[in-house]
């Protein structure tokens, strides 16, 4: 299993990423400090999180530098119309002169799905964002601010599980060379399905585990999140078992 995935200008995107939803203050410091102590060096946050600053500060006091780390931002779709202004404020809170991803969190109105992705664009060429992509967007979707720019994203974030499986969308996102980042893979997931519990025990892990390992063969980037520092460890730990085709299929079809 590789540990990173290159997106298209050839950044290395880690696919284990730690995700930062409903961590706040002092919860999300510690719980950053933790997972870049653990190893994570991707960490995923947004304007809408409000934890920017304190996911910069964990960054700054881990010791760890800062061009080791993938982060992530997103744009609320209500500050479209002032994105670099959006941006400047992410920047600042989190403490960094560029991030390595900036994505608009869920698609605006259709008439500014073009002006806010130029925005972002812009944002790239500038350098304040290494990388830029969308995030809970459809392919059509995709396709318009692609057709217009002619620059596609470099990122899909969107909800993925065994529940939400779905092979066609996957492969719609290949065929087009655009990274599937997946988010709420363990929330929206029963971890006490018989099928997950055999497969779990058989391999000697956890069911959240097994989970997330099922994202990674799919090549889906996960984005785990918790507050406690066992379960963020574990949630990193996944090399140390294989999943048999079998398995994959069998989680496939939950």
């Amino acid at each position: 299993m590789t540990n990173t995935v290159n997106l298209p200008g050839g950044t290395a995107l880690p696919v284990i990423g730690f995700g930062t939803w409903e961590l706040r203050r002092k919860q999300a410091y510690e719980s950053v400090r933790a997972a870049l102590e653990i190893g994570y060096r991707h960490l995923d946050t947004a304007t809408l999180y409000r934890n920017e600053a304190d996911v910069g500060s964990a960054v700054k006091d881990s010791g760890v530098d800062r061009e080791q780390i993938f982060i992530t931002t997103k744009l609320h779709p209500r500050d479209a119309r002032h994105a670099r202004r959006a941006l400047e404020t992410s920047l600042d809170q989190l403490g960094t002169g560029y991030v390595d991803l900036w994505l608009i969190h869920w698609p605006t109105g259709r008439d500014e799905l073009v002006p806010t992705w130029r925005e972002l664009l812009a944002a790239k060429s500038e350098g304040l964002a290494r990388n830029v992509g969308v995030s809970n967007y459809g392919m059509d979707e995709i396709d318009l601010i692609t057709e217009a720019t002619g620059e596609q994203p470099s990122v899909n974030q969107i909800s993925w599980s065994p529940a939400r499986h779905d092979p066609d969308r996957l492969e719609e996102h290949r065929r087009r060379g655009i990274v599937v980042e997946g988010y709420s893979g363990l929330l929206n997931t029963d971890l006490r399905d018989p099928v997950l519990a055999e497969i779990a025990e058989r391999h000697g892990v956890t069911p959240a585990q097994v989970v997330l390992r099922w994202h990674l063969e799919h090549d889906i980037v996960i984005l785990p999140r918790s507050s406690k520092r066992e379960r963020i460890a574990s949630n990193f730990d996944l090399t140390g078992f294989n999943l048999t085709n079998d398995d994959i299929t069998a989680i496939d079809t939950l």
